[in-house]
C-alpha cells in the first residue's frame, strides 16, 4: 500500500492522505479512504485558481461528450471540483465512484471464462467499437479506448523518453488491443459489464490530433478482428 500526502486532497479527506491506487500516461488515481471514491489528479495541469478552473471545465466537457457517446451502459459518471495542493497551485481533480470488484480488461484471463462469457464481451466491444466510430465520423474525435498504466511517476517519465520512441510506438500499434484495455473494466456482479473510466481530452496541437484519432479509427479495424478471434477462442 503506497500512501500520499498532499493538500489536494483537503476535500475529500480530513488528513490529505489517499492511498494510490495506479497511475497512467498522465493522471495519478487514489482511493478514498472510506472506499467509495476514486480520485484523478493530473500534477502537471493546474496553476493560478481561474486556469485550473478553465481546465477542470473543458475536461468536464470532454467527459460528457464522450459518456453520451457511449451511453450509460458503456460510462460512469465522473465529476470535477479544483482543489489546491501543497505546491501552492490549484489543481483540477476528476472524482468517480470506485468499482471495488472491477478489473481492467488487461488483466482478465479470458482462456478461464466460459465461451458465452466471452461472447457477451465481445458482443458489448463490438457495440463500443460501433458507437465509437460513429462519434469519430460525426466530430474526428472519440474516447481512449486503451490506455495504459505506470507503476510510479518516474516510470511514466522514463517512458516518455525519445529512447523509448520504438517501444512506445510498437505498444500503441500492435500489443495494446481492446483486450488488453486499462481504460475500460469489467464488472461481473451483477452480469458481465464493460464500462469506460476515463473521459480525458488529448492535450496535443491540432495537427496532432488529427493524426492520432485517425489513427486510433484505423486501430479499430484490428480490435473488430481481435474480436472475432476471441468469440471463436483462438487466443495466445
Amino acid at each position: 500500500m503506497t500512501l500520499h500526502a498532499d493538500d489536494v486532497f483537503a476535500p475529500l479527506d480530513d488528513d490529505h492522505v489517499l492511498q494510490r491506487l495506479a497511475g497512467g500516461n498522465e493522471t495519478e488515481v487514489y482511493k478514498t479512504d472510506d472506499q467509495r471514491y476514486v480520485v484523478k489528479v493530473k500534477h502537471d495541469l493546474g496553476g493560478a485558481r481561474d486556469e485550473a478552473v478553465r481546465q477542470a471545465r473543458w475536461m468536464r466537457d470532454t467527459a460528457e461528450r464522450y459518456t453520451a457517446c457511449l451511453g450509460e451502459r458503456y460510462t460512469i459518471p465522473t465529476y470535477f471540483i479544483v482543489a489546491r495542493g501543497s505546491d501552492g497551485r490549484a489543481h483540477p481533480l476528476a472524482i468517480q465512484p470506485l468499482l471495488s470488484e472491477a478489473r481492467p480488461l488487461d488483466a482478465v484471463d479470458y482462456r478461464a471464462l466460459l465461451p458465452a462469457q466471452r461472447a457477451l464481451i465481445a458482443a458489448q466491444l463490438s457495440e463500443i467499437l460501433r458507437r465509437a466510430h460513429a462519434f469519430y465520423q460525426a466530430t474526428g474525435s472519440m474516447p481512449d479506448l486503451y490506455g495504459q498504466s505506470a507503476r510510479s511517476s518516474d516510470e511514466r517519465r522514463s517512458r516518455k523518453s525519445i529512447t523509448r520512441l520504438p517501444q512506445r510506438l510498437w505498444s500503441f500499434l500492435v500489443e495494446r488491443t481492446l483486450l488488453r484495455s486499462h481504460n475500460l473494466v469489467l464488472i461481473r456482479d451483477p452480469e458481465y459489464r464493460i464500462v469506460l473510466i476515463d473521459y480525458d481530452p488529448v492535450r496535443r496541437g491540432r495537427l496532432y490530433r488529427l493524426t492520432y484519432f485517425a489513427v486510433r479509427r484505423l486501430l479499430l479495424l484490428r480490435d473488430l478482428a481481435v474480436l472475432a478471434w476471441l468469440r471463436l477462442g483462438w487466443l495466445n
